[in-house]
C-alpha cells in the first residue's frame, strides 16, 4: 500500500537531543521518526502525535492538526522544532534589489 507524502504547509527544523538538525516536511517523515526514532517513546504529546500522524495520513484529522500535534511532542521530548530557516539562507543580499528607506 502506497502511503502519499503529504506535505506540512511548510518544513519544519527539529534540533535532536544530541545537537543535530533534521527536516520534516511531511506526515510520513514525522511519523517514521515517531514510530522508529523518537528519544522518549512515551508522554501525552508523543501519544497524540502518533495518533494525529496515523489518522492525517487516513485522511481523518487535518493534516495542521498533526503538524501541531508533532510540533508539540518535539517540545514535550526537548526537540525545539520551528518552521524558520532564516539562519540557513546566506545574508548576502542581491545587488539589483531595490533598496528600501529606513
Amino acid at each position: 500500500m502506497h502511503i502519499p507524502e503529504m506535505p506540512w504547509s511548510g518544513p519544519l527544523l527539529v534540533r535532536l537531543q544530541n545537537g543535530t538538525s533534521r527536516v520534516f516536511s511531511s506526515v510520513y517523515d514525522a511519523l517514521d521518526f515517531l514510530e522508529n526514532e523518537w528519544p522518549l517513546r512515551r508522554g501525552q504529546h508523543y501519544e497524540r502525535a502518533i495518533r494525529t500522524c496515523r489518522g492525517a495520513l487516513n485522511r481523518s484529522t487535518p493534516i495542521a492538526v498533526a503538524r501541531e500535534a508533532f510540533i508539540a511532542a518535539c517540545l514535550e521530548a526537548s526537540m525545539p522544532a520551528t518552521g524558520r530557516f532564516e539562519h540557513l539562507r546566506t545574508s548576502k543580499r542581491n545587488d539589483d534589489s531595490p533598496q528600501r528607506a529606513a
